[in-house]
């Protein structure tokens, strides 16, 4: 399967979706798209898309589904509405979306039922790679589907990794997050210590720069944090959502950092910031002050 001409339904047009669907139309592929809200997915109708009204229409005879939505129930209610059947043959289904290992052992479940190539692949990065198409994709499925893939996976990303068997990179997309979540709970209790003790957040960028401890993501959040103003890149709704599929996956390992996370997202979205970035996990911790 070559880039141009290849045939892609993309289900779920929100940040990251709108963004791979434009990069796959850039790169000369038919694209048809749906979202929920279909507002969100018409402006993509200005740019060459096909805007479908249903998950069906939007599927009907493409040989590449992709689900970019915000957890397994989301993509099981879209698929299920006889979407695989109506694939062309051979089609192969890339589910990107974050699911957690369950979630993903559903979703291959539905895909085997209809005798359609399943491929699990998260990616790494928020809007500004995606917008750029430079995420990371972190594929795993069967060995046979990957020059099917590999077209599409050049369009939207700057790296893929293939890991393994299905399942494998849902895995390693948990313990990235992991880290990820990790960094910024611990960024947002920095700047809270510094709020306290009347230091300047830029005099802790000042003193870590140049050196390992200062990283770009740091930087992206931190200033966000400083001027606690969050566009969103990546809710803190999803990231809690992430958050609790890292934990489920740990089951009875204590992750007492993510744990911690958790709780400064939740005081953050009782707060009314669940769709600000979630760089607004600081306005979780600062919630929690005396």
């Amino acid at each position: 399967m070559s880039g141009g001409g290849t045939s892609v339904a993309v289900l779920g047009t929100g940040i990251m979706g709108s963004a791979v669907a434009r990069n796959l139309l850039e790169a000369g592929m038919e694209v048809r798209v749906w979202n929920r809200t279909r507002e969100k997915a018409e402006p993509l109708g200005a740019e060459g898309a096909q805007v479908a009204d249903s998950p069906r229409e939007a599927a009907r005879g493409s040989r590449v589904l992709i689900t970019m939505l915000s957890d397994a129930d989301a993509v099981e209610r879209a698929v299920g509405e006889g979407v695989l059947e109506t694939l062309a043959p051979g089609a192969v289904w890339l589910q990107t979306s974050t699911v957690g290992i369950e979630g993903t052992r559903r979703l291959q479940r539905m895909a085997l039922e209809q005798g359609v190539a399943y491929v699990d692949a998260p990616v790494l990065g928020t809007r500004e790679p995606a917008e750029a198409g430079e995420l990371v994709v972190l594929a795993s499925g069967p060995e046979e589907v990957r020059p099917d893939c590999e077209p599409v996976f050049e369009a939207i990303g700057k790296k893929t990794l293939w890991v393994g068997p299905v399942g494998a990179g849902t895995r390693l997309k948990l313990v990235v997050n992991g880290w990820i979540t990790g960094l910024l709970g611990v960024l947002g209790e920095t700047f809270a210590l510094a709020e306290r003790l009347g230091v300047d957040p830029s005099s802790f960028f000042e003193a870590v720069e140049g050196g390992p401890l200062d990283l770009p993501y740091a930087r992206v959040k931190g200033k966000m944090m400083a001027e606690r103003e969050y566009p969103t890149s990546f809710s803190v709704r999803l990231a809690r959502k992430d958050v609790a599929l890292i934990l489920e996956a740990a089951g009875s390992l204590r992750l007492p950092v993510c744990e911690a996370v958790a709780y400064h997202l939740d005081r953050a979205a009782e707060a009314g910031r669940a769709e600000d970035d979630m760089a607004a996990l600081y306005e979780g911790v600062r919630a929690t002050s005396g």
